[in-house]
Parts: structure tokens; C-alpha cells; sequence
């Protein structure tokens, strides 16, 4: 179940909001776990006992390791518990690619290969997972005490709104709002969370939608007879989906999240706008860099390291894993140590230059960068992405594809959208939207343009036919 369904709009978002109201607040959180494990197995009842059996056996390891004040135990049930998940999450994830790649090498010597049956990804098992290592994590650093009730800490990974796409919520950032989030239940947060809903609903619907139609249609294509112009809108047309994508169902956690109480921490911020790479992760999937920076990049040394060699090897090495994080395949890889490569060159030399040429030319240089390393993002084997990306700079403009008004009059839409803050002015208004406070006549007018956009995304949704998820896949 996505929440640009009609599913989840008409019939399961009603119903749990209408219940959770309604529910005394001693069982609002029964209320949010039930409609969570609910959500979860529309899609994957299979896999559904993975999460409730793993966070069992997290929640005693924990609760034993903070028992215990022998600093060897507590090392021993902090690797076993990150052991488990990260082992779950590889064989998962991981597995089907590993014995790929070993049966390919046992063919180099002969007729050999490993039988294996193909295993099914558990949706949004990459999410999950690192929020159980924050748990973990989080209660041996001792920044945060354990939850006294398995039923919270269920709760904690199972929040649908966060659980299918993020963001990756912290445990401390978490805990006592799963306790006590009676301060933000209010009804100003329950309006201004569903205009940010409706907002993610749109950016999905009415944006990402069509330039992933054309997207789609573009990739399906042989890419070694794609000429120059339409290889180019290719990957523009996908540039413009993933973000539009990823960054609505953002803003629809966020808005459902903030609707009940819950402060969810911001995961997208213009990243198109970036005058570098260093910046673009700023702003792209912050909760997954702050991952990173907080349980990977700072355990790894971080800064604090003698050499500049270890740090730019530090940063490379963090990023490579990202590139995994998103995805079983060398095209990953290659997408995450390819980010990692720019941040390296940035920090040696490269900063300096953008700083010198100015914003906007830097920014240009930033988004084609980006742009580029999306072609590996999109294509899941290596020699095709290089294929395709060799039609991009082909330079040749025979026998160019035609693209409807409609589509070109989508792509500025999503031009415009996605740069729309790069201006004070911009920034300004879109503040006023997402987070200032709201007077009575800002609420009506805002109130009066979300019910109209819903109703376009119901009928989109309805007429359309094509509304998939990308980050369902990670």
C-alpha cells in the first residue's frame, strides 16, 4: 500500500485518523501500531513476522545490555544485535547478488555454478534496519535510555508513516515523543500536517508521475540506438522523478506524522539548488546522510584523523556504502563511489573553483554532475548505463524522438518546482508554507488550494493508471 493509492486515501487514511481521534489517549498508540501492522502486511504478510520476530529479539538484547555494566557484555550484545540485522538485511538484499557474482567467476573455469533460489526483498527492509541500529546504538552510547515497553519500541520501527521510505528517524529523536506528544497535538500541527500531506501528494502524483512515464519509456528503449536529444530527456525526465518522487512521499510522512502528534525530522531540502556535491548531500535524503555521518563516516574517525589520505578514504568509503545501501547491484557501487570521488576532489581543490566561478555557474556544473551519476542510479547493469551514457555525449541529433506539448509543459513544471527556492524570494515562501506559523486567513486560503489539489491527485490517480513507488526497491 502506497499513499498516492486510492487505497490508502479514500478508505485506510480516513479510517485510522477517524480512529486514532476518536481512541482515549491511553490507547492511541494500540491504535497507531495496529493500523501499522496492518499497513505493512497489505503488501508483504510474508515478511511481516521478520519485523515483529527481529525487534523481539532487539528489544530483550538491548534491554539485557543495558542491564549489564560489564563493558565486554555490553560489546558482545551490541555486535551481536547489529550482527543480526545487518545480517538479515544481507541476505535479504544481498544474497541473490553475491551468489551472481560467485557463479559468474565459477564460469570463467569451467561449467560451474551455485544453485540458489532468487529471494524476495521485504519492502523497505533498509529503512528498518538502521533504525534498529540507531535503538542499539543510541542505548550503549548511553545517549538515551532503553523503552521500558516492547510495545513502544514496536511502535518505534513499525510507524507506518516512516516505515516503508523513511525518513530514518534516530532513536533519541523518537523516544520520548512514542511516551508524550501531547504538545503537538494540536489542531494547528493536524492542518499544517495535511497541507504538507496534500503538498508530497501532488509533488508525487502530479509531478513525478509524468516525468516517470516518459522516463520509463525512454529506458525501455535500446540504448545503443537512442540518439543524443532523447537519451538527454531521458534522464532528465528520471532527475525530475526521483526527486519529486522521493521527496513528496517525504513530505507525506512528515504531514501524517505531524497530523498525530509526532515531529519527523525534514529529509529533503532543494538539493538542485546545491552548489556542490558536499551541499547536494546536505540536502538530499538528509536523514540517510546524518545515518551515515553518525554510525559509519564518525565510528570510521571522521575528520579527526591524522592524514588527509585517511580522511579522503573515510569519505569515499562512506559513500561507496551508501551506493550499496541503495542497491544490489555494480551500478550502485559504481553510483556511490562515484559521489564519493567528487567529495574527495571537493575537499582537496575543487571547492575553491566553485567558490571563484560564482553561484550559478557552479550550481549548473553541480546539477550535471548529478544528473550524470543518475544514469547509473537508473540502470541496473553497468554496461548499459555506460552505453547510454555514451548516446548522451554521442553529439548525434539524427532521427530525433517527438515529445507531446503535454510532457514539455510537465518538464518546466518540475524545472520550475525544483529550483523554485534558489532565490531569497523562493525560500521565502516556501518557509511561510512549511513552517511559519499560520493566521486564520492563511489557513482557509491553504486549506481551500490543498482540497483542490486533492481532488486533482484523486482523479489523476484515478484516469492516469501510472503511479509506482522507486524507493519501494530499497
Amino acid at each position: 500500500m502506497v499513499f498516492s493509492s486510492i487505497v490508502f486515501l479514500l478508505y485506510f487514511l480516513p479510517a485510522f485518523l477517524i480512529t486514532y481521534y476518536l481512541a482515549d489517549k491511553r490507547y492511541k498508540n494500540i491504535v497507531i501500531l495496529l493500523f501499522s501492522i496492518f499497513f505493512y502486511s497489505w503488501g508483504a504478510p510474508r515478511f511481516i513476522f521478520v519485523i515483529l520476530g527481529t525487534t523481539f529479539l532487539d528489544f530483550h538484547l538491548v534491554r539485557w545490555m543495558s542491564q549489564t555494566r560489564k563493558k565486554l557484555h555490553r560489546r558482545l550484545m551490541l555486535a551481536l544485535s547489529v550482527s543480526i540485522n545487518l545480517g538479515l538485511l544481507f541476505y535479504f538484499k544481498y544474497f541473490n547478488f553475491f551468489i551472481d557474482n560467485i557463479n559468474y567467476v565459477l564460469s570463467i573455469f569451467g561449467d560451474y555454478h551455485i544453485h540458489w533460489v532468487k529471494l524476495v526483498l521485504p519492502i523497505g527492509i533498509s529503512f528498518y534496519t538502521f533504525e534498529t541500529i540507531t535503538y542499539v546504538v543510541d542505548v550503549y552510547r548511553g545517549v538515551h535510555k532503553p523503552l521500558d515497553n516492547f510495545w513502544d519500541y514496536q511502535l518505534y520501527i513499525i510507524l507506518f508513516p516512516k516505515l516503508i521510505a523513511g525518513p530514518i528517524v534516530r532513536y533519541h529523536d523518537m523516544a520520548d515523543q512514542i511516551k508524550d506528544r501531547s504538545h503537538n497535538d494540536t489542531i494547528d500541527n493536524r492542518l499544517t500536517g495535511f497541507y504538507r500531506f496534500i503538498i508530497g501528494l501532488a509533488k508525487k502524483v502530479l509531478i513525478a508521475n509524468q516525468m516517470g512515464q516518459q522516463a520509463d519509456l525512454i529506458f525501455s528503449m535500446d540504448y545503443a540506438c537512442l540518439d543524443t536529444y532523447t537519451s538527454w530527456i531521458g534522464i532528465l525526465a528520471y532527475t525530475f522523478q526521483i526527486y519529486f518522487d522521493f521527496s513528496g512521499y517525504s513530505d507525506m510522512a512528515i504531514g501524517i506524522a505531524k497530523m498525530i502528534g509526532f515531529k519527523f525530522p525534514e529529509n529533503f531540502n532543494n538539493p538542485y539548488i546545491s552548489r556542490s556535491i558536499t551541499e547536494f548531500w546536505r540536502r538530499w535524503h538528509i536523514t540517510l546522510g546524518a545515518w551515515m555521518r553518525n554510525y559509519l563516516y564518525i565510528p570510521l574517525g571522521g575528520n579527526r584523523v591524522s592524514t588527509k589520505r585517511r580522511l579522503y578514504f573515510n569519505l569515499w568509503f562512506v559513500f561507496l556504502a551508501s551506493g550499496l545501501w541503495h542497491g544490489a547491484s555494480w551500478s550502485f557501487i559504481f553510483w556511490g563511489a562515484y559521489h564519493g570521488l567528487f567529495l574527495v576532489l571537493e575537499r582537496s581543490f575543487l571547492i575553491n573553483f566553485y567558490n571563484k566561478i560564482g553561484k550559478l555557474p557552479s550550481t549548473i556544473i553541480t546539477f550535471f554532475i548529478v544528473v550524470v551519476g543518475w544514469v547509473f542510479f537508473r540502470i541496473e547493469r553497468i554496461s548499459d548505463a555506460f552505453t547510454y551514457l555514451k548516446r548522451m555525449f554521442a553529439f548525434d541529433f539524427n532521427n530525433t524522438q517527438s515529445f507531446s506539448l503535454e510532457f514539455y509543459t510537465f518538464l518546466i513544471i518540475a524545472l520550475f518546482f525544483a529550483f523554485f527556492a534558489y532565490s531569497n524570494k523562493g525560500q521565502k515562501i516556501q518557509d511561510a508554507v512549511y513552517f511559519n506559523d499560520y493566521c486564520i486567513k492563511k489557513h482557509l486560503a491553504v486549506f481551500a488550494i490543498s482540497v483542490l489539489l486533492l481532488i486533482l491527485c484523486i482523479s489523476s490517480i484515478t484516469a492516469f493508471g501510472f503511479n509506482p513507488f522507486i524507493y519501494f526497491r530499497f
